[in-house]
C-alpha cells in the first residue's frame, strides 16, 4: 500500500508495542491506502482495553488524549505528524465478539477492511477490495442503511469523493432509508452535511440528496425554493439559481483559497483571480481560522449560500409590468438561517456568522450598482455591518452574480462587482487602521470628563460618529477628535 510510509511503520510499531495484543487499522484509512491516498485520520480496533491502550500510545508519542465515547470504550490520540499537520488516532474495541463481526457492522464494503499491524494481513469479509477495484458503492448488509440512516448522506459523499458508482440496489436502499433520517439526531446530520460541504462537487451532492428524498429531512426549507421564477437578469428559478451559486462558490474557493489553477481556465474565474490574486494568502488565513475545533468556515459558508435566497418565495411580489421583485428577502432570510443553524446545534459564533452572511449578501451588489468605487464611509459601514464575515460576504456575492447571469454574464458586470470587492478587501487587509478599524482617539470617560456628559447611549453614538469620521479621513488626531465632539455637543446639547 503505497500511501503507507516509513512514518506509518514507526507509528504502527509504537502502537503494537503499547497494545500488547493484535491491533487493526480499519475503515477509510485502509481504503485510502489502497487507493494511494494520504490519510491523517487513522482508526484502530482491538479486542479490549482501547482506553488504556490509547493512553499508553499518547504517552509514548507525546500526544494529547481524550475519550470519545465512554460506553463504547473509544478514545482519541492527537499527535503532530512529521509534516507538521495534526494526526488523529482513534482506538475502539470491537463492535461485536470479534473483528469480522465489527467489519460486517460497518456502513459500506469499501470501509469494512482491516489491516493487521505488524503482519499487514488484510481482513476483508465483505469483498470491499473488489468493490474498490470496480469503483462501486455497496452496503455491508441489507440493513446497513435502515439501521443507521445517516449512511444515506455518507453514501452520497463517498460516491463523489471516491468517484464510485451507486449501484441500483444501493440506490433503492437509500431511497427506502431516506425517510428514516427524521429519527437521526440533528448533530449527526449536521456533521455529515458539513463533511460534504468540505468536499468537492457540492452542488451535485445536493442534487443527489434531493433525488434520493433525503434533503427535505435535512434542510426542509429548501423545498420551497423549487419552481419560484425570477425576472432578468436571473436565468434560473430560485432553486436552480441556488445550486448554480453553490457551484460557482466552489470554483471561487478553489481559485482563491485552494490554489487550483485549472479552475482559472474559465474566463470569469480568471478575471476574479486577476482582480483578487494579491489576497490569496489572506483568504487562506481567513478560512484556516476555525470557528469551532471540528467545523470549518468553508462549510459554514456553503450552508449560508444555500440559504442566501431562502426567503424569496415569501418575499416575492409582482409589479404591474410583470417584473418579479423580492424586497427585503435578505433580512427575512437571516431569520430563517438563524432558526436552521440553531436546529443544527451550531455554536453561537457560527449562528451569528451565518446570519451576518445572509443578511448582508446584497450589500456588495448595491455598492456595485453605483458604477463607482465605494467611498471610505461605505467601506467602513460595510465592515461595521459584516464584522468578521467580510471575506465570506465578498466571495458569496461574487458567486451570486455569476450564478445569476450564468452563461449570459458579461465582463463589465463582473468587473464592476470585482472593483467593489477589491476596494473592500483592500480596506480590510491593506489599510484597516485607516478605513475599517480606526484607532480609538477618545473613550467614554474622556467624554464624561471633558464635556460633562452622563453615561448612556448618547456617548456611544458620539463615539461611533467619531470613528466613522476617522474612517472618512475627517479626523486624524486627538485634537481633531476633541473639536469634532465639541461641535456635535454644541449642535445638540441635550
Amino acid at each position: 500500500m503505497s500511501a503507507l510510509t516509513s512514518q506509518h511503520s514507526r507509528l504502527f510499531d509504537t502502537i503494537s508495542a503499547a497494545a500488547g495484543q493484535p491491533v487493526y487499522l480499519v475503515g477509510g484509512a485502509v481504503r485510502d491506502a489502497m487507493l494511494g491516498r494520504e490519510s491523517h485520520d487513522l482508526d484502530f480496533v482491538l479486542q479490549k482495553d482501547a482506553r488504556a491502550v490509547g493512553k499508553r500510545v499518547a504517552n509514548a508519542l507525546g500526544g494529547g488524549f481524550y475519550m470519545l465515547d465512554e460506553a463504547r470504550d473509544t478514545a482519541r490520540v492527537i499527535i503532530q505528524g512529521e509534516d507538521g499537520r495534526k494526526q488523529f488516532l482513534d482506538f475502539a474495541t470491537f463492535r461485536g465478539p470479534d473483528l469480522e463481526a465489527d467489519l460486517r457492522d460497518r456502513d459500506f464494503t469499501v470501509n469494512a477492511m482491516a489491516l493487521e499491524l505488524g503482519s499487514e494481513r488484510l481482513v476483508d469479509p465483505t469483498d470491499g477490495a473488489q468493490d474498490l477495484l470496480h469503483r462501486q458503492l455497496r452496503p455491508c448488509a441489507p440493513t446497513s442503511l435502515t439501521s443507521d440512516p445517516v449512511r444515506v448522506m455518507r453514501a452520497v459523499r463517498l460516491s463523489l469523493a471516491l468517484d464510485h458508482r451507486i449501484l441500483p440496489e444501493t440506490a433503492a436502499a437509500m431511497r427506502h432509508a431516506a425517510g428514516l433520517l427524521e429519527r437521526v439526531s440533528p448533530e449527526r446530520k449536521r456533521d455529515e452535511l458539513f463533511r460534504m460541504f468540505d468536499g468537492q462537487r457540492v452542488d451535485t451532492a445536493l442534487r443527489l440528496l434531493d433525488r434520493f428524498g433525503a434533503l427535505p429531512t435535512i434542510l426542509p426549507e429548501l423545498e420551497n425554493a423549487k419552481g419560484v421564477q425570477q425576472s432578468a437578469p436571473h436565468i434560473y428559478d430560485v432553486w436552480e439559481h441556488t445550486l448554480n451559486v453553490i457551484q460557482q462558490l466552489e470554483g471561487l474557493l478553489a481559485v482563491l483559497v485552494g490554489g487550483d489553477a485549472g479552475r482559472a481556465a474559465n474566463i470569469h474565474a480568471s478575471t476574479v483571480l486577476l482582480f483578487l490574486r494579491k489576497y490569496r494568502e489572506n483568504f487562506r488565513a481567513h478560512f484556516d481560522a476555525l470557528l469551532t475545533p471540528s467545523r470549518t468556515p468553508r462549510a459554514l459558508l456553503f450552508l449560508s449560500a444555500l440559504y442566501h435566497d431562502i426567503s424569496k418565495p415569501e418575499a416575492r411580489s409582482v409589479e404591474e409590468s410583470g417584473r418579479v421583485r423580492f424586497f427585503e428577502h435578505e433580512h427575512i432570510g437571516a431569520d430563517v438561517i438563524e432558526r436552521r443553524a440553531r436546529a443544527l446545534s451550531l455554536s453561537t459564533v457560527e449562528v451569528q456568522r451565518a446570519v451576518t452572511i445572509v443578511k448582508n449578501h446584497m450589500r456588495l451588489h448595491h455598492l456595485a450598482a453605483t458604477g463607482n468605487p465605494p467611498s471610505r464611509r461605505a467601506v467602513y459601514r460595510f465592515f461595521k455591518a459584516v464584522k468578521g464575515a467580510g471575506p465570506d460576504v465578498c466571495i458569496l456575492s461574487l458567486a451570486d452574480v455569476m450564478g445569476t447571469y450564468g452563461v449570459t454574464l458579461n465582463q463589465e458586470v463582473l468587473e464592476n462587482e470585482l472593483m467593489v470587492a477589491h476596494a473592500l478587501l483592500d480596506g480590510l487587509w491593506e489599510t484597516p487602521e485607516e478605513v475599517v478599524r480606526p484607532p480609538k482617539l477618545l473613550d467614554g470617560r474622556d467624554l464624561q470628563k471633558l464635556f460633562d456628559l452622563q453615561p448612556g447611549r448618547r456617548i456611544g453614538k458620539l463615539l461611533e460618529d467619531l470613528q466613522e469620521a476617522q474612517a472618512m479621513g475627517k479626523v486624524s488626531s486627538r485634537e481633531d477628535a476633541l473639536r469634532f465632539i465639541e461641535q456635535r455637543v454644541k449642535r445638540d446639547p441635550s
